[in-house]
């Protein structure tokens, strides 16, 4: 990944003449704590800074613009921000969409967020709302590009009609392999919005490349975009171990290392391991799976002794970035954990994300498939195949036209 990589807050930042269209217009910025400068400045402070920009105007998805809070389904309230003097508006506080009074407040909205690549992540949820809200109140929005850290593969169940929530932004797969302004372009185009909307590019980010795969590795500093993505190995689990949201073990929040273990107390985890060797290793290659033990400071299991596996995907004599499949996997555990306990109570029954009535691990699908599949006897790994396969190659189809940087 070479040196001369920018995002498109950088290039914004560094060209007058790409922001000369802003010039006499008020800006509203959206943008999270993973919204910094090469030089690790939040976006907000950056943009304000620049005289020829007036900011009107911001706004926080979840978790906050600076990251206030730390679960799911706690929400954050509007302020006005202490330094900018200008209102700071929640869109995961009284709504998720902005309201028309709230859209009043600017002309432009700058978009600037980091995504993990993955369709139940509430940012591309947000893009699609603020999208909408722009198209039916005549405002123009820039999407500030950034690397999708989980690079261009593809995989899972596309999300089925009927079946679009707040985790479930339209009829993506898991892994979308996108970045937000590659988003933003298909969302356009898949909705039929008749909106002004901008891309600033990025300039030399190639997601194919090692060793990042989609992050510029080395290059640029990490900084979480939500309270439980602490590193790039979360990430590249993400589409998979976020699917654990939707059950009763642990998903590591509570410890150093969320969403890249999963386990429960009394589970074992060397049985487990062996059976999902049994039934599938082809779906557990480009990753090293290891047997471990945590304790969760809070969240599920909170201070009791979990038995659990660790996925590792950093070491490269252990991690293949093509090869590597966590929806799989992480379908082929909730399997296996089937075969060796039939009636173990898997499957989360209380609120996800303000849904009550639907369960939470078919909301995190896009539909019943996968939950399903694992519940019967008798489907096998072929059998999910079957379902994903061609949902996934008409989406590497499907997402072609909006792909704006070469691998």
């Amino acid at each position: 990944m070479p040196d001369a990589i920018q995002f498109g807050l950088d290039r914004l930042l560094a060209d007058a003449t790409l922001r000369r269209p802003l010039v006499g217009r008020r800006s509203a910025l959206l943008a999270h704590p993973a919204s910094v400068t090469r030089t690790l400045t939040h976006s907000l402070d950056a943009l304000a800074a620049l005289p020829d920009l007036r900011l009107s105007a911001a706004f926080g998805p979840q978790h906050g613009l600076r990251g206030d809070k730390q679960d799911n389904m706690v929400e954050s309230a509007d302020y006005i921000d202490p330094l900018h003097r200008i209102p700071v508006f929640s869109l995961y506080g009284e709504v998720r969409r902005p309201t028309a009074a709230m859209m009043e407040t600017f002309d432009v909205l700058l978009v600037d967020l980091q995504d993990l690549g993955c369709r139940i992540y509430t940012f591309i949820t947000t893009l699609r709302y603020v999208l909408e809200e722009a198209a039916r109140h005549g405002k123009a929005v820039w999407v500030l590009d950034r690397p999708n850290p989980a690079g261009r593969p593809v995989e899972g169940t596309t999300l089925r009609p009927g079946w679009e929530s707040f985790v479930g932004a339209g009829p993506l797969p898991m892994r979308h392999g996108l970045t937000m302004g590659e988003l933003a372009a298909w969302f356009i185009a898949t909705l039929k919005l008749d909106v002004d909307c901008q891309v600033v590019t990025m300039q030399g980010w190639q997601p194919d490349a090692a060793p990042g795969h989609g992050w510029p590795l080395g290059v640029r500093s990490w900084i979480n975009p939500s309270p439980n993505a602490p590193n790039l190995s979360m990430a590249r689990c993400y589409a998979g171990t976020v699917m654990l949201e939707g059950t009763t073990l642990s998903e590591g929040r509570g410890t150093t290392r969320p969403l890249e273990l999963f386990g429960a107390p009394g589970l074992d985890a060397r049985a487990l391991i062996a059976e999902m060797h049994a039934l599938a290793p082809d779906w557990l290659r480009g990753c090293a799976l290891r047997e471990c033990w945590f304790e969760p400071t809070f969240h599920k299991h909170a201070g009791r002794l979990c038995s659990g596996v660790q996925i590792h995907v950093e070491d490269p004599t252990h991690y293949d970035h093509a090869a590597f499949r966590p929806w799989r996997l992480q379908a082929l555990a909730f399997k296996a954990l089937r075969r060796l306990q039939p009636d173990y109570p898997l499957w989360r029954d209380f609120g996800y994300e303000y849904e009550f009535e639907r369960r939470a691990i078919d909301l995190i699908n896009g539909s019943p498939l996968l939950r399903e599949w694992v519940d019967d006897p008798a489907a096998s790994p072929a059998d999910l195949d079957v379902l994903a396969c061609p949902d996934e190659a008409a989406w590497v189809e499907a997402r072609r036209p909006f792909l704006r940087y070469p691998g």
